[in-house]
């Protein structure tokens, strides 16, 4: 189906390019949310006249998301979360999570504006771009911890996950020191 674009939009294009896109995108995406309209003479015409305030309207939106953007920028965002010892979650972290610590932290967002390759599913920083507009990106970083205190050391750059490994030989020692202290040994019992 042929549409013209009302908006920019990533890897498609620019707002008044006529671009073909597959039947099912058009009809549940692109023309529900009033991004796109079917490319036919009478739509071609009404784009036409509306072109300018459109663009307006477009240019609008991106100064007043640019603008958050610039606030938002480099904020960090703590999510707790259940987590094991070697800081694998319970759970995950989703843009759903992150959308809410975000309009929590006083900024507005939704989760379709968090961009997520997969899920958070460990303790630590992570740091994520917020689409703000089609043309502007904000940086944050979420800090995934288990309690608050554990949040301000690995936001100090204090690693939490780490475990000290004990070997066959150092239990050995640990076990030959314990028999030691009591005058024991394995033989006794």
């Amino acid at each position: 189906m042929h549409v013209i674009l009302l908006e920019r939009i990533a890897k498609l294009g620019q707002m008044g390019d006529v671009v073909r896109v597959k039947d099912g995108f058009a009809r549940n995406f692109l023309l529900p949310r009033g991004k796109a309209l079917r490319a036919n003479e009478s739509n071609k015409k009404h784009f036409e006249t509306q072109r300018a305030q459109l663009e307006a309207r477009n240019l609008e939106l991106k100064t007043e998301a640019q603008a958050v953007a610039d606030k938002l920028d480099g904020k960090t965002f703590i999510i707790i979360r259940q987590a094991g010892e070697t800081g694998q979650l319970y759970g995950s972290v989703s843009t759903r999570d992150i959308a809410e610590a975000i309009t929590a932290g006083g900024f507005s967002a939704n989760r379709n504006q968090v961009v997520l390759s997969t899920p958070i599913k460990t303790l630590g920083l992570h740091n994520l771009p917020v689409q703000m507009h089609a043309e502007v990106t904000a940086k944050v970083t979420i800090n995934v911890a288990r309690s608050a205190e554990e949040a301000e050391r690995q936001a100090k750059g204090e690693e939490l996950t780490t475990r000290e490994e004990t070997s066959m030989d150092d239990l050995g020692l640990e076990i030959g020191a314990a028999l030691a202290e009591t005058g024991g040994s394995l033989g006794d019992r």
